[in-house]
C-alpha cells in the first residue's frame, strides 16, 4: 500500500512524502524539509504510525525540500539511504547548511527548519541498481544525474519515485524543470529520461507533486520544457548579465508559460513554491558558464 502525504510547503501540493507499507512496517521515500515535519508526523499518525515506526528512509538526493528531515528519524532509529556523494552531507551536513544559509539568510529556518547530523551506523551509501529487500518488499537504486549529480529515482515495482529528475507538475498544470544550482547539465538529464523511459514504469511518483499515469506525453514535455528554457537563459548569460538582472524576466517568461497552460494566481503561486524562478535562474547561469569553460579547457 502507498500513501502520499502532503507536506504543505507554503501552499498544498508542493511537496510531497511517500509511505509504503511493508510486512517489516512502513517505509519513507522523501522526508521534506524539517520545517514542514509536523506535516509529515501527523500524516503518519492518521495511518496509525509513530515516526518510531519508520525503521527505512529512502532520499532521493540531499535538497532541503527532499531530505531536510531525514536527521529527525534517524533520530528515532531509522536507516537513512543515500547517494554516495550525498552521504558525507548527511553525515555532517555543517558545510551544506552553512552555504545555504548565505542564500536564505533569516529565512533559512522558517523555510527549510533545521538539519542536524546522522549517525555513521544509520547511513547507507547506496550503489546504483541497488536493491534493498524491507520486509516484502523490494526497492532498487536508480542513479539519475542531471538535476543534481547526486540523484537517485527509487523503483518499487512498477512504480519509480522520481524526486526532481521527472520534474514538477502539480495538477492540472505543466511539466517543468527545476534547475536549481550548482549540478545542473542537460546531457546528463537527457540521459536519466532515457533511462526512466527504459525501465517502462507503470506511475511515477514527483516529489513535487504525486501520481503521473502518462509516462510518455510527461518526459516529452519535460525534456522539450528544460530545453526550452536553458536556451532563453543562455543569451543572457553570453551578455554577461548577473542572474539577479535577468529574475524578474525569466519569472514573467515562465508565468507566461504556466497561464497559457491555463493556471490562476493561485496555480503560480505553488509552482514558485515548488520550484522558484531565481534558481532556475542560478542554476542554469551555472550550467552554461560551466558548458563553456569545458570548451574552453579543449
Amino acid at each position: 500500500m502507498l500513501h502520499i502525504i502532503d507536506l504543505h510547503f507554503q501552499t498544498e501540493q508542493t511537496i510531497a512524502s511517500f509511505v509504503v507499507e511493508t510486512s517489516a512496517g512502513p517505509v519513507v521515500i522523501e522526508t521534506g524539509p524539517h520545517s514542514t515535519f509536523h506535516h509529515l508526523e501527523e500524516g503518519l499518525h492518521k495511518l496509525g504510525y509513530q515516526v518510531s515506526d519508520v525503521k527505512h528512509v529512502f532520499l532521493t538526493h540531499i535538497h532541503f525540500d527532499h531530505a531536510g528531515a531525514a536527521w529527525a528519524f534517524a533520530k528515532e532509529g531509522a536507516t537513512v539511504y543515500v547517494h554516495p556523494v550525498g552521504y558525507k552531507h548527511m553525515l555532517d551536513p555543517t558545510r551544506l547548511y552553512n552555504s545555504a544559509k548565505r542564500i536564505y539568510g533569516d529565512q533559512m529556518e522558517p523555510l527549510w527548519g533545521l538539519m542536524e547530523k546522522i549517525p555513521e551506523e544509520l547511513l547507507i551509501s547506496v550503489e546504483d541498481k541497488q536493491e534493498f529487500q524491507v520486509g516484502d518488499q523490494k526497492f532498487t537504486a536508480h542513479f539519475t544525474p542531471g538535476h543534481a549529480n547526486h540523484h537517485i529515482a527509487w523503483q518499487w515495482g512498477g512504480t519509480i519515485f522520481t524526486g526532481d529528475v521527472a520534474g514538477v507538475k502539480i495538477g492540472e498544470g505543466p511539466v517543468v524543470a527545476p534547475c536549481p544550482p550548482p549540478d545542473i547539465n542537460l546531457e546528463k538529464w537527457q540521459v536519466s529520461i532515457q533511462l526512466l523511459r527504459s525501465l517502462n514504469p507503470q506511475y511515477l511518483y514527483l516529489t513535487h507533486f504525486g501520481k503521473i499515469t502518462e509516462i510518455g506525453p510527461h518526459l516529452d514535455q519535460l525534456e522539450s520544457g528544460l530545453q526550452d528554457w536553458a536556451n532563453w537563459i543562455k543569451p543572457h548569460y553570453e551578455a554577461g548579465r548577473k542572474p539577479e538582472e535577468v529574475v524578474s524576466e525569466f519569472e514573467a517568461y515562465a508565468a507566461e508559460g504556466l497561464r497559457a497552460a491555463g493556471l490562476d494566481d493561485h496555480g503560480l503561486k505553488m509552482y514558485e513554491a515548488a520550484n522558484p524562478a531565481y534558481m532556475s535562474v542560478a542554476g542554469l547561469m551555472r550550467y552554461w558558464h560551466k558548458k563553456k569553460e569545458a570548451e574552453q579547457s579543449v
